[in-house]
């Protein structure tokens, strides 16, 4: 214990009673300040146990710190600047103030003897402490960090003491639980940057996984290898004679071209076919007495044969007017209104006759999305009406050049071959494709096009 606290103490006792409690009361609002001023919590817990002599007289004093989920520790001696946690007061201490606070708790100063203790504590009581004993809580903002001081003396302890030493405890509390606070709250810091330090390192090693590239693109099912039937000749649609997407077999109507014109021009052939032959005929005859008729006999030959070969050219245009499936399968065409009465011009595109078995994928894929992709490169597919199954498919097919799809893009044309395991989608039905390439770290896949439109536009 300090020698001005033990002065202080003792003209405390020799002065009358009035200035008794004004010394009590100046030398508790010193303490107070010295304890909120200490600058760290070893040395607040050696002004506690020794400085609080300036108040009330005692032989021995500790301060006992618990701990969560554990025994406590004897955070400081009265009259001892370092302590040796292994000598067997300090070990025997220690175990009294657990025991006294599991009986007790932090509720308020409680008064200790000998005969309250179990007795294998007990019977080294009277050669480690005094008589009398004072439990006193310390209380804080924290009640996770209990924290308490134990006052030890031959005399008992007066009602005025422990009032006094009330207010004393209160603030030996508030200022230990702001130290010891503001450490546990550096070890928090430190702690969370560690953390900080691990997860971006973490994050580091994540980004630097390698990963295909990908990239989305509309797609839609085709036929694969279809018969595409055109126009054989110049006319007008008269009738259909199937549906759109009807199935059909092979050798089946499927339309008609208007008639008439045609037939008109076979009646004209014919007559001049006729006239040909009669007047070939006349010249026969006229040969075998006229000599210049005989000469003619040739010219009126080739005119009936140019007019024979005319009537058989129209026969076969009539022939042809009759458009009739080259195989089995679907028949896939716009709505029939939209060619009935529709003039068409030979080798222009009608319809498509294609095996529903025999699907594949077209592909448009944005300039803007290109990515290196490998022949045979995966493909998966998610149509717009059935998005949560996804086909399989692989790359058959990419072009070199990009091309202005009907939507205004510039995109590549890609084909990918659905898996034969699996039934094909219907011909016609559209969705999303997704394309993996190449592998590459995870952060230029997320970056790839910000650092495409940042190159384009810095030119780097």
């Amino acid at each position: 214990m300090s020698t001005a606290a033990v002065e202080k103490t003792v003209s405390t006792e020799k002065a009358p009673d009035g200035d008794r409690r004004l010394l009590a009361l100046t030398g508790l609002l010193q303490l107070e300040r010295r304890a909120r001023a200490a600058p760290t919590a070893a040395e607040l817990g050696f002004l506690i146990v020794n400085e609080t002599l300036g108040l009330v007289r005692y032989r021995q004093a500790a301060l006992w710190q618990g701990r969560a989920g554990g025994p406590g520790t004897v955070a400081a001696l009265s009259g001892v600047s370092v302590i040796d946690r292994q000598v067997p007061y300090v070990m025997w201490l220690r175990r009294v103030l657990d025991w006294v606070h599991a009986q007790h708790g932090l509720g308020t100063p409680v008064r200790l003897v000998a005969a309250e203790l179990p007795p294998d504590l007990a019977r080294a009581w009277a050669e480690w402490l005094p008589t009398h004993a004072l439990w006193l809580p310390l209380h804080g903002r924290r009640d996770r960090d209990p924290c308490a001081l134990l006052l030890a003396r031959d005399e008992d302890w007066t009602v005025g003491e422990l009032h006094l030493l009330s207010y004393a405890a209160d603030a030996y509390g508030h200022a230990w639980h702001a130290l010891t606070g503001g450490r546990r709250r550096s070890v928090w810091l430190r702690r969370r940057q560690v953390l900080v330090a691990a997860l971006l390192a973490g994050a580091a090693v994540v980004l630097a996984l390698p990963v295909p590239q990908s990239a989305l693109a509309p797609a839609e099912v085709i036929p694969r290898e279809p018969i595409i039937l055109r126009a054989p000749i110049d006319g007008v649609v008269d009738r259909f004679e199937v549906k759109p997407n009807e199935p059909v077999r092979e050798g089946q109507l499927l339309l008609v071209l208007d008639r008439t014109k045609l037939q008109n021009r076979l009646e004209v052939a014919r007559k001049a076919l006729e006239v040909a032959q009669t007047e070939h005929r006349q010249a026969g005859q006229q040969a075998l007495f006229d000599p210049r008729a005989k000469a003619n006999l040739a010219v009126l030959k080739g005119r009936m044969d140019q007019q024979a070969a005319e009537v058989a050219y129209v026969e076969e245009l009539l022939d042809r007017i009759e458009i009739r499936a080259p195989r089995a399968g679907i028949a896939i065409f716009n709505d029939v209104a939209d060619w009935i009465g529709r003039p068409v011009t030979i080798g222009e595109r009608i319809l498509t006759v294609a095996d529903p078995q025999e699907a594949e994928l077209e592909i448009r894929l944005p300039v803007a999305d290109a990515i290196a992709l490998e022949p045979d490169a995966e493909v998966r597919l998610f149509l717009n009406i059935d998005p949560q199954n996804v086909i399989a498919a692989r790359l058959s097919y990419s072009s070199y050049q990009a091309e202005t799809t009907p939507d205004g893009v510039v995109a590549y044309r890609l084909k990918a071959t659905l898996d034969p395991a699996v039934a094909p989608p219907r011909i016609g039905l559209k969705g999303i494709a997704k394309l993996y390439g190449e592998r590459s770290p995870l952060i230029l896949s997320i970056l790839r096009r910000p650092l495409t439109a940042a190159r384009q536009r810095l030119g780097l």
